[in-house]
């Protein structure tokens, strides 16, 4: 039986393939040679498939690189950061240039992170990709040293943030401050429950308590600074019960008195972490959910609040899954 050809690879009968596949590593473009590759950018309208339409957002994902942070103490921690950059695409364009996302970060990366930082990058890559709105958010753990609750002793506690800017086609730009905080809740029903039947029957009973977490996401006031370390204040002065990193015999006893001082339903924890921040003149507007990862129940307990502000945050979040903890 005739062998028959390969395009891509040598055939058994040892006829070589078609297309000749070979990566020259000396080949170096010059600017005539750049000049004159094809530029999608470039094709015409009628190349763009499916409705001719605008497109909200479009641009790159998880791209990571290091970033530096200042702490609220002044010292700059280098970190690692996932980027999110999307801008808006108009009906008549097929695509935008994503890799210019990208450089525009590069361009700016080893400055140390600031509100007014992120509002450069935005106005740099509006003006390179030529859209009208741009949103970036910037991911990343952030450590901060946490004090046992007896034992003196010290562990790094690590709380995922993200820094969101918002530049729309008006010149208007916001921005936002994500911070997730990791809590212990110990239900009040389950407690009452529980001393009434020490009380009446004399049964050793244990209320049930489980790890829940708080997303908080604050707007900052115009011409004002919040810091990572002011918001993780608010929460804990709110909630109290925070997961500890290093526990001794006498931190662990602490923590079931401090869980016992502090009983809270996950309305309660709401309405709790609403009340510090409506005092913090920083803080513009906020949107706070809450989920109990119950003990008890095969499904959790979930809240969610707003400031109110007109034109602000509503409550709206849904997407519970992701404060699992």
């Amino acid at each position: 039986m005739k062998k028959k050809p390969m395009y891509l690879h040598r055939s058994a009968d040892g006829t070589p393939p078609k297309i000749a596949r070979k990566y020259d590593a000396s080949f170096k473009p010059d600017a005539k040679y750049r000049a004159s590759m094809p530029d999608m950018m470039e094709a015409a309208q009628d190349a763009i498939q499916g409705a001719n339409v605008p497109i909200q957002q479009v641009g790159v994902h998880n791209f990571r690189l290091p970033l530096k942070f200042r702490t609220k103490s002044r010292e700059v921690l280098t970190l690692e950061a996932s980027v999110t950059g999307t801008v808006s695409l108009e009906a008549e364009l097929k695509g935008i240039n994503m890799s210019r996302i990208v450089r525009s970060f590069y361009e700016h990366k080893d400055d140390v992170f600031t509100g007014e930082w992120m509002g450069r990058i935005l106005r740099a890559y509006l003006k390179k990709v030529e859209s009208k709105d741009a949103r970036l958010k910037i991911r990343f753990s952030y450590p901060m040293l946490q004090r046992s609750l007896r034992s003196g002793l010290d562990g790094y506690q690590f709380y995922n943030v993200a820094f969101e800017g918002v530049m729309t086609r008006d010149g208007a730009y916001r921005r936002f401050i994500h911070f997730d905080f990791v809590y212990s809740s110990a239900c009040p029903c389950s407690a009452e429950l529980s001393e009434h039947a020490r009380d009446v029957r004399g049964a050793y009973t244990v209320p049930h308590s489980q790890r829940s977490k708080a997303r908080i996401i604050v707007e900052e006031t115009e011409g004002e600074k919040i810091w990572i370390e002011d918001i993780h204040a608010l929460c804990e002065r709110a909630l109290q019960t925070e997961t500890q990193v290093m526990v001794k015999r006498e931190d662990e006893q602490a923590f079931a008195e401090l869980n016992g001082a502090n009983l809270k339903f996950v309305e309660d924890a709401a309405r709790l972490l609403y009340r510090e921040f409506d005092r913090e003149k920083r803080v513009k507007d906020f949107l706070i959910a809450c989920a109990h990862f119950e003990s008890l129940h095969s499904h959790d307990a979930v809240s969610v609040i707003c400031k109110g502000v007109k034109g602000g945050f509503v409550a709206d979040f849904m997407n519970f899954e992701s404060l699992l903890c």
